[in-house]
């Protein structure tokens, strides 16, 4: 599912955030949760092996905005939007009666009223999605050095490994959520827009990820994984979430800000 945040500012009518406000949106998810959801997301996830997966992403922020880059804050000076997907059932009962009871909410050191909230389904009707990124599409993998040091390496649509990364992440995510076996067959991205690099620095760490307008073929229960869980890796930061091309006329997803190379 898919929910649509619209948020205002109340006071000076602006709202001061670091550029790099991923974290402060992941915190802000996390505290609207009912207390036991957000601490099993937090704490515990779906687990697949070693790995542990939270099953749900989030857009960047929508609307319009200033930059201040020697204070390193962006400033909205109007409604905001949001999106987030999950497929965890009571994700979204559990933000909208939070959001229901008192619509204050705190983003950052800002106070802002949510004055609208739309939900929508997501199906997948055939092998082969057309979609737009609203955050970015990280792949990676970690390598060893030459001396036994970890490294990240970033891949983007086209590398060689990218469409095997997709596929088993996906996979990695079917199975951990469904507690069955994924279906057969493997993911295949192909770019239908110049794709942009994007650099965030989440909590000191640099983070690589990729947007722009794709087409992806595949088994459609990994498809759905996809638009509901977030392609590729790294979803709970806020990355990854695509949206359906037949969504985009409906949903306001022109303002979008990413810091690119």
């Amino acid at each position: 599912m898919l929910l649509k945040i619209k948020m205002e500012p109340i006071a000076n009518h602006q709202v001061i955030l670091p550029i790099d406000y991923n974290h402060i949106i992941q915190g802000f998810i996390y505290d609207c949760l009912n207390k036991d959801l957000s601490q099993f997301l937090h704490e515990k996830g779906f687990k697949y092996h070693s790995r542990s997966f939270k099953m749900f992403t989030f857009s960047r922020l929508m609307g319009e905005y200033k930059l201040n880059k020697d204070r390193g804050q962006i400033v909205f000076t109007g409604p905001m939007y949001l999106v987030i997907t999950s497929p965890v059932k009571g994700f979204f009962n559990s933000l909208a009666h939070t959001f229901l009871i008192g619509n204050i909410v705190r983003l950052g050191n800002n106070n802002l009223k949510i004055t609208s909230l739309e939900g929508e389904h997501i199906d997948v009707e055939s092998e082969e999605i057309i979609v737009r990124t609203l955050s970015p599409i990280v792949v990676y993998s970690t390598l060893l050095r030459p001396d036994n040091r970890k490294y990240t390496c970033y891949f983007q649509p086209g590398d060689p490994d990218y469409n095997r990364l997709i596929t088993e992440n996906l996979k990695k995510k079917y199975i951990s959520f469904l507690k069955t076996e994924p279906p057969q067959g493997s993911i295949t991205v192909k770019t239908l827009s110049p794709c942009k690099q994007v650099i965030v620095n989440y909590k000191k760490t640099i983070i690589k990820g990729y947007t722009g307008k794709i087409k992806i073929t595949g088994p459609r229960e990994l498809l759905k994984i996809a638009l509901e869980a977030g392609c590729g890796s790294k979803n709970a930061q806020g990355f990854g979430l695509i949206q359906l091309k037949e969504q985009s006329n409906t949903l306001f997803f022109k303002d979008l800000l990413f810091k690119s190379i």
